[in-house]
């Protein structure tokens, strides 16, 4: 039964490995170890049969193509740059200001595409330019966008909380809202940090021309739309007054009205908006039928149970079993996106989560935190050679911006591990 349960597995890594689609490596080595569970090829099909209708055939995921449709519709009209620009008009000036203005305005991006690598990608091409021409240093200005980056993981609309919240039935609504404090603490350690690195070594960091006000408040004025669909989000969230599904079409409305009265949103953006929302709902739909196929191997091989009794047996500090959680969600995070990871590795761990009395929100917040680390983390987090790539910088001077920055997200964990309600605080008050 071992060598049973080890084959697939093997299969998995391997075919990661040698780069086949996420979503077929996992339907494949599930179907090969249902195979091997009942030698029987008829429950192979009934497997096929059910799984790729039911895992998909339900209403929250709808969720999902309207946070994205938002996404691409607010990001059409030139969202990058204008939040870049808006940064560097109120805080170029000060040292260290310009870096940590690009963090909240990569956060925000990243929040709006929903997608780390894609936020880093555009927030490269438009910030990094502009931040080495006033001087500042590879390492920092690379750090800069890449942790930034990965704040999208947090701040809602995140595809990783609805994605979350779908594997484990747990509310995407209180999901999404628990993720905005969190997610505030790690910009506001960012940027205590950078202020840090700039007092240190101001080299990295040199001021630029302050702005005059005119132009600071016209940065403004292009921007309040995307701020006000952000309150629009939250707000409907937190008040209740609409479920999830809901917020995500009346938010890709807003996205469309803001966009068309404000002339930046063109016919070629919206087109542009619908296909990229399809490509991208299709491949996460497709990674989930995989996901929920493997998770039917998982299922009949019993691993989830033989993991929770093996834990049970430990007679250990509950802390300590989720110190390893923790350390083997960092580590397999380096190697693989946010979607995969969950929909593999909650099969194990959410069970013994909730066998250990821990609260499902303030783990979905904690398995974020663990999601962004490894995407910055050295030898592969799969953000910095998006930076490295895009900005030509050398791959180890990213590295070294991000494993600094990376300490903001680590004091923002440990945070939530010695006070929870801090992720749970605003999901408490919430109608």
């Amino acid at each position: 039964m071992d060598l049973l349960l080890l084959t697939p597995f093997a299969l998995m890594v391997v075919l990661l490995l040698i780069g086949f689609p996420i979503a077929f490596s996992l339907a494949t080595t599930g179907l090969l170890g249902v195979y091997l569970i009942s030698n029987d090829i008829n429950i192979v099909l009934g497997v096929i049969g059910m799984v790729t209708y039911s895992s998909v055939a339900n209403y929250v995921l709808t969720t999902l193509p309207m946070f994205i449709l938002m996404a691409y519709l607010a990001s059409s009209g030139g969202l990058a740059e204008d939040l870049f620009q808006a940064a560097s008009d109120w805080l170029g000036h000060l040292r260290g200001g310009l870096a940590i203005g690009t963090c909240v305005a990569v956060g925000i991006f990243g929040a709006m595409s929903g997608v780390s690598l894609a936020a880093a990608t555009v927030m490269t091409q438009v910030a990094l330019p502009r931040m080495r021409r006033v001087g500042y240093s590879q390492e920092l200005s690379a750090g800069v966008v890449g942790v930034g980056a990965t704040t999208d993981v947090l701040i809602p609309p995140s595809v990783g909380m609805v994605i979350y919240g779908v594997a484990t039935e747990t509310s995407i609504g209180k999901l999404l809202l628990a993720g905005v404090i969190p997610g505030i603490m790690v910009l506001i350690f960012l940027a205590a940090i950078i202020l840090i690195w700039s007092f240190l070594r101001p080299q990295d960091a040199p001021c630029s021309e302050r702005a005059p006000f005119s132009a600071r408040f016209k940065s403004l004025w292009r921007i309040w739309p995307t701020l006000c669909l952000i309150f629009i989000v939250l707000g409907l969230l937190y008040t209740g007054i609409c479920t999830p599904t809901e917020v995500g079409a009346l938010g890709a409305f807003f996205a469309a009205l803001f966009g068309a009265l404000f002339g930046k949103l063109k016919w070629d953006g919206i087109m542009q908006a619908i296909k990229m929302t399809i490509r991208s709902t299709a491949m996460i739909f497709m990674i989930l039928i995989g996901a929920f196929i493997f998770s039917s191997f998982m299922t009949l091989s019993g691993v989830p149970q033989q993991v929770l009794h093996f834990a049970e047996g430990l007679a250990v500090n509950r802390w300590w079993i989720i110190l390893g959680i923790i350390v083997a969600y960092f580590v397999i995070s380096m190697f693989m996106d946010e979607l995969p990871l969950l929909l593999i590795t909650l099969q194990l761990t959410f069970p013994l989560i909730l066998s250990l009395k821990f609260d499902p929100v303030w783990f979905g917040v904690m398995s974020m935190l663990m999601t962004m680390m490894g995407l910055v983390f050295p030898p592969v987090g799969m953000v910095c050679f998006v930076v490295s790539a895009t900005s030509k910088i050398e791959l180890h001077k990213v590295f070294v911006g991000t494993s600094i920055l990376m300490i903001a997200i680590i004091l923002t964990t440990i945070s939530l591990c010695i006070w929870p309600d801090i992720a749970l605080w605003l999901v408490s008050t919430m109608k």
